[in-house]
């Protein structure tokens, strides 16, 4: 029984780290969520689409709307995404192979 209850538990944190978002086209994208930094005051989601064939990252900056939700704005900023990025590979340099 505890095996059972270990396996849900995992399949429910796996579930949680995939999040819907719907792009500027209406349509619904998911992507795994890989983590939350803090960069310059800011906070930025580093994502991965699930359903892409190449394992590029996005990266979103959160935009807090009021205590319940929250907006995910696109990156324009090529120093802001290089910043993050790196704060990222160097986070998860013992866990991930990045290549450049």
């Amino acid at each position: 029984m505890e095996n059972l209850e270990n396996e849900l538990q995992a399949q429910e944190e796996e579930e949680s780290s995939i999040l819907t978002l719907t792009d500027e086209n209406g349509e619904d994208v998911d992507f795994e969520y890989l983590d939350c930094l803090t960069y310059q005051d800011k906070e930025y989601l580093v994502l991965m689409p699930v359903d892409e064939a190449e394992t590029q990252i996005v990266i979103l900056e959160v935009q807090p709307v009021d205590d319940d939700n929250e907006n995910y704005l696109a990156v324009e900023d090529e120093a802001i995404l290089d910043a993050v990025y790196g704060m990222f590979k160097e986070k998860y340099k013992d866990v991930l192979t990045f290549e450049d």
